[in-house]
């Protein structure tokens, strides 16, 4: 299965408007929520999702901090040594410490990071109708990654749409629909269910290991914006993939990050970027299953759109 050249993927103005407004949570959960999707993730689901660890496997979802400029990394990250022990300094009798510096712009493409609700400001609003004017240089006042200071854990469930195709990866540019997700969920014998952190498989990262960099930020893989109805009625609390969860370039007339502005503004979907996903395909191969615990903890930023992470998927 390949991506048919016959599907449409332009999407006009007048047709993105109607999806923003069909997807839309603005007021589902209160006039001042600033949780959004998060609110389906109800106590009692934590508990189950702590029943689908049976052999202990823990596997990282991050790549690398990325200190090295390149076409894929065009704001890298910076790392340098604060105190070291001086080259031939006597070390007898004394205690030292080594320290370091680490600093990212790291809503970029590179780094794996969690989206906050604010950090997407649409026709003039956050998530929820609060007011653009919320986001300052000292932060954000509304819709910030403090939601999250008490961590995220839920069910994890990773659709590859790769091995649906039956393709290493999907080529630059090309589209994810709806009926792909449906049919990965059937192939893969698993479904996506309220409250879930919903991880969407491209390749992205093998395609960079196997053939090496190319300019990511205008030329990746994503989510068609019509495949966001299934996100929104399968109740998914966060969305996350090995690109940034859109397609570049895009086909949507006048919006050049679709699905950031419909989970982020309309869903109030967390969005996790640039995932490293090849190992967790691994263990779900192996273990037979796609569905495990997702553990995460952002920063605890004041005012932060977002952070820096190191998501875990525990099986």
């Amino acid at each position: 299965m390949t991506e048919s050249p016959s599907r449409r993927v332009e999407v006009t103005a007048a047709e993105f408007a109607e999806l923003f407004r069909g997807v839309s949570s603005w007021g589902r959960w209160g006039e001042r929520d600033e949780r959004g999707a998060l609110n389906r993730l109800a106590p009692e689901r934590v508990v189950a999702a702590s029943r689908l660890v049976r052999d202990g496997t823990t596997v990282t979802l991050s790549l690398p901090m990325n200190t090295k400029a390149a076409e894929d990394n065009p704001e890298p990250a910076v790392h340098y040594m604060t105190t070291t022990q001086a080259v031939g300094e006597d070390e007898s009798g004394k205690l030292r410490f080594a320290k370091d510096f680490v600093g990212a712009d790291y809503h970029h493409d590179g780094h794996t990071h969690i989206d906050a609700l604010c950090h997407v400001i649409y026709d003039g609003s956050l998530y929820n109708g609060a007011p653009a004017g919320a986001v300052t240089d000292r932060g954000a006042a509304a819709d910030s990654i403090e939601v999250l200071a008490n961590g995220l854990v839920a069910r994890g469930v990773l659709l590859d749409i790769p091995r649906l195709r039956g393709v290493p990866w999907l080529e630059p540019g090309e589209h994810v629909f709806r009926d792909e997700l449906e049919a990965a969920e059937l192939e893969q014998g698993v479904t996506v269910g309220e409250g879930d952190v919903l991880l969407v498989r491209t390749g992205h990262t093998r395609r960079l290991g196997e053939l090496g960099p190319w300019p990511t930020a205008t030329a990746k893989s994503g989510l068609h914006p019509t495949a966001m109805p299934f996100v929104a009625e399968h109740g998914v609390s966060v969305l996350g993939g090995d690109g940034n969860s859109d397609t570049a370039p895009s086909r949507t007339e006048g919006v050049d990050f679709p699905i950031h502005v419909l989970a982020l503004n309309a869903m109030g979907v967390h969005l996790l970027d640039y995932l490293q996903l090849e190992d967790l395909l691994a263990a779900c191969e192996r273990a037979g299953r796609w569905e495990f615990l997702f553990v995460a903890a952002p920063l605890r930023i004041t005012g932060g759109t977002g952070s820096p992470l190191n998501p875990l998927a525990v099986l």
